[in-house]
């Protein structure tokens, strides 16, 4: 049996920039943690990468290339419904994979936690809508 630290309790979704294409889900866990990350669709990464064209277009010395980069980890669907985000979050947790693409918000008493990803520099926001 999975501990309970892998049962989500509630699920949030936010629209990034009233993008159709982008949002952030946050989880609370059953122990009371929160975690985070970023869902995705094709059609998103698409217009990421014509953003990439249209900006080095506009410098001489770069050569103009359809082109995104993802600085964190991005889980990509192929729409963005609760019934499909709930559904990839069980696949992830059950497949092990759901630590690797979600950043820890709190520990389970809901104090700020401090994650690797803090340690390099770059910190996640202990905020939940």
């Amino acid at each position: 049996m999975m501990p309970d630290l892998f049962i989500p309790k509630r699920v949030w979704l936010e629209k990034v920039d009233n993008s159709d294409g982008a949002c952030d889900v946050i989880i609370q866990m059953e122990n009371g943690a929160y975690y985070s990350a970023m869902f995705v669709t094709l059609p998103f990464l698409a217009r990421q990468m014509d953003l990439g064209y249209e900006v080095s277009k506009q410098f001489p010395d770069t050569p103009p290339v359809r082109y995104a980069t993802l600085e964190t980890p991005h889980v990509l669907v192929d729409r963005l419904s609760l019934d499909v985000i709930e559904d990839t979050i069980d696949n992830l947790i059950m497949l092990d994979t759901f630590d690797s693409l979600f950043t820890q918000l709190t520990d389970d008493e809901g104090n700020e936690y401090v994650s690797r990803l803090e340690r390099r520099g770059k910190r996640a926001t202990a905020e939940v809508a």
